[in-house]
């Protein structure tokens, strides 16, 4: 895509094609026995409890990655998008890129690296075994099973391979000799780019999209649900429920008496819990839009 191309394109575009670029087909499942039809999942509350983006910063503090000066300017940054809620794009972007400021620097292969570990020792006793079971039927019936997230394509792509799954399209941060800038290609991978996202892998991989799924707990991904023919509402928010039955699309709910969302900011005391407001802005955000 040339300058001046990617300058006229709406944010929401560019943040879909660039995850669709980013997106890694894990060898093994390169040639499924159903080509044409796939499977796409969000993440926090359809896939895991709780934010994946949360759950990672958790890690990296109790790794002690993150220094003072980082934690106090990434919760200056993050005070308009707690508080409002915003969905503006502009200030999803900013606050996004806050939560990606603390990686500014660092090696690509040092996040990754530590993703692996975290994923074992944080995240897996948060899957969600209901949905994962759907995601195992669609790789039985020889489909592909794409996670779609606002995480970065990274974690993303982590969470996906420990699945067994097809591949990830996550928000892409920018990379220069792998280290990461700190700033976004296009805007965070959310609502409408989710969609944008769906459409070029589906463009990228020839799929049919009418015979496609799609899984989701949020009503921001309403988008992304009515591009497929077969959407899904899986532990979905009050907005998303209605429409969900407003237009005769099932609901699958995998929720214990707890709610789920609680999950998405638990009580954390000490240092780490300072630490892990690098990630508590996310988390929030989604909740209190909510």
């Amino acid at each position: 895509m040339s300058r001046r191309t990617t300058a006229v394109l709406p944010s929401y575009r560019i943040a879909g094609e660039a995850s669709a670029a980013a997106a890694e087909v894990e060898a093994a499942l390169a040639v499924p026995s159903d080509p044409a039809a796939a499977a796409f999942f969000d993440v926090d509350n359809t896939i895991m409890r709780g934010a994946s983006l949360f759950h990672f910063a958790v890690g990296l503090a109790r790794r002690k990655f993150f220094s003072l000066p980082q934690i106090a300017a990434f919760g200056r940054k993050q005070v308009k998008f707690v508080v409002s809620g915003s969905e503006d794009l502009e200030d999803m972007a900013s606050a996004t890129e806050a939560a990606l400021s603390f990686v500014e620097g660092r090696r690509v292969t040092e996040l990754v690296d530590l993703g692996e570990e975290i994923f074992a020792d944080e995240m897996g006793d948060k899957l969600i075994p209901g949905t994962l079971a759907l995601a195992q039927g669609h790789l039985d019936a020889g489909q592909r099973v794409w996670l779609v997230t606002a995480t970065p394509v990274e974690l993303a792509t982590i969470i996906a391979k420990n699945l067994g799954l097809t591949g990830a399209l996550g928000t892409v941060a920018e990379v220069t000799d792998g280290v990461y800038t700190g700033r976004l290609v296009g805007a965070p991978l959310h609502g409408v780019a989710k969609a944008e996202a769906v459409r070029a892998i589906a463009e990228r991989e020839r799929l049919d999209l009418s015979r496609c799924s799609a899984y989701s707990d949020s009503a921001n991904d309403i988008p992304m649900l009515s591009l497929v023919g077969n959407p899904v509402a899986v532990n979905p928010d009050s907005t998303l429920r209605q429409h969900a039955r407003d237009n005769d699309w099932p609901i699958r709910d995998y929720r214990r008496r707890a709610k789920v969302r609680e999950a998405a900011m638990p009580m954390v005391v000490g240092g780490v819990g300072i630490a892990v407001g690098m990630a508590a802005g996310y988390a929030a955000g989604r909740t209190l839009r909510r």
